[in-house]
């Protein structure tokens, strides 16, 4: 008993020291970067955890694309919708003047593509056009929010449509959450206690395929690590002031384990440069920790 007691102490003396040593290199990383940083991690296996302001509700941008498409998904998996299903996109739907690489491979629109396609580019692409297709086709926010609530969920809240945002850039706070709760809730979906396994697999295929950020924190991680990652970026929408540089996601170690990671960067005079290197860096600093 006393040996088993002994080895919990030190088990718990090195995690302590490993948060620690973490916690002083990501210090070194934000401090006196005019931004609030937000950082979580949960490792799956070990269930090692860090965070740093990681109960802060930050602005999500386009990360709720993530929340988004498994809502769709869960409709799909009670029979609502098929990923196979066809839609018309109308030239309509393909607003100007926002991220659609969509609108730019057919800006006459008037095409026909699967639900599954659509959620690609929603979420591998961060198409925004898409995005407020599937929100028109499933009844608007409001139906995201609530399946998420339905999940347990916290800190969470979802307001707004890409076009929303585009209309008013201060609608970009309405869309929020911690880091700590994103974690939290990506260990949720890999363990699938959020959608069935065949709409988990099929998610996670398209978040490790995703196009965008590829200067966050996928950036400095080894060639071919799985990355099942969400990105969100408002860019400067005063010429001043960075609402938020967001990345989330999965990672794969090399032994196999993995962990959640969500760094949200919000409320940043910093150059586009400083603030996806702040995120780029903290993930390879997390990384290092992991293959120590």
């Amino acid at each position: 008993m006393k040996k088993i007691t002994f080895v919990l102490l030190l088990v718990s003396a090195f995690a302590s020291a490993q948060k620690s040593a973490l916690d002083q290199k990501i210090n070194s990383i934000i401090k006196d970067k005019k931004a609030t940083v937000g950082v979580s991690v949960l490792s799956f296996e070990s269930n090692f955890k860090y965070s740093k302001n990681g109960d802060k509700k930050l602005p999500l941008l386009s990360v709720f694309k993530f929340h988004l498409a498994s809502t769709v998904l869960d409709m799909a998996d009670k029979g609502k919708f098929s990923t196979d299903q066809k839609f018309l996109i109308k030239k309509s739907d393909l607003l100007e003047n926002t991220w659609s690489p969509l609108r730019e491979k057919y800006p006459e629109g008037n095409i026909e593509l699967s639900l599954g396609e659509i959620i690609k580019y929603t979420v591998a692409q961060s198409d925004n056009n898409t995005c407020d297709f599937l929100l028109r086709l499933i009844g608007g926010p409001k139906v995201v929010q609530q399946f998420m609530d339905s999940k347990g969920v916290k800190d969470l809240q979802i307001k707004y449509t890409e076009d929303d945002m585009h209309k008013d850039w201060k609608n970009q706070y309405g869309n929020e959450s911690s880091t700590n709760s994103t974690v939290v809730l990506l260990k949720k979906f890999y363990d699938g206690k959020l959608l069935s396994k065949k709409s988990t697999d099929f998610l996670m295929q398209i978040m490790l395929a995703t196009t965008t950020g590829t200067n966050k924190i996928v950036e400095q991680l080894p060639k071919r690590t799985p990355v099942a990652h969400k990105t969100g970026s408002s860019g400067k929408p005063d010429n001043i002031l960075t609402v938020a540089e967001n990345d989330m996601g999965i990672i794969t170690l090399p032994n196999g384990k993995h962990y959640a990671i969500a760094i949200f960067v919000s409320n940043s005079t910093e150059t586009e440069r400083v603030n996806t290197r702040m995120v780029s860096d903290i993930s390879k600093i997390v990384w290092d920790n992991f293959n120590k």
